[in-house]
């Protein structure tokens, strides 16, 4: 149990049947009334962020994530499937789990999110960054720089990227997981 004296970011809690990670919080206390901490929550099974506000001393159950390194195998009907690199073991979990999948390569090493307590797979984070060959692109028009203008690029995996003018067809670019963004050029 920890109250809201203990939040930080990052801490996992179980709230509404659910495991949030604390993105932000905010001790606020008003002239009038008593104190309460605003927090930004996401739900570690769905990604879902949402705002809850929590009377200050309030307790909450903590949740202990474990992350285990686990290689990306292949896909199926099932969902997507996973090896974990220490002690060989398959996982499987379905594609509302693994956000951005589609930026998934083989022998892809991924973080497998585990609740320790209960042994239960609650989640998949890929690298924070991903490098991947752009397999198709419309040519940039020379001049055509005035702006930051980005044109749609076909990476190796299949995901639709978007990059700027100057990123050729056989390019190896640099994507953010995050928000699917174009990060850099890689050199060869």
């Amino acid at each position: 149990m920890a109250s809201t004296a203990d939040f930080k970011n990052g801490l996992c809690i179980e709230f509404n049947n659910d495991i949030f990670q604390i993105i932000e919080f905010q001790h606020v206390k008003p002239g009038k009334g008593p104190a309460f901490v605003r927090t930004k929550l996401k739900s570690i099974r769905t990604g879902k962020v949402i705002d809850n506000t929590f009377t200050a001393g309030h307790k909450v159950t903590t949740a202990r994530i474990e992350r285990r390194q686990h290689q990306y195998s292949y896909a199926d009907d099932m969902g997507f499937h996973f090896m974990d690199t220490t002690t060989w073991e398959e996982v499987a979990l379905p594609a509302e789990q693994v956000p951005n999948n589609d930026l998934l390569q083989d022998g892809m090493n991924v973080d497998i999110l585990f609740h320790a307590e209960v042994e239960e797979v609650v989640g998949c984070e890929l690298a924070q960054f991903v490098e991947l060959e752009v397999t198709y692109t419309e040519p940039g028009i020379k001049g055509d720089t005035a702006t930051n203008t980005l044109k749609p690029a076909t990476v190796e995996t299949g995901a639709n990227i978007m990059v700027p003018l100057f990123v050729n067809q056989g390019d190896v670019i640099k994507v953010n997981t995050t928000d699917r963004s174009y990060s850099e050029r890689v050199k060869k």
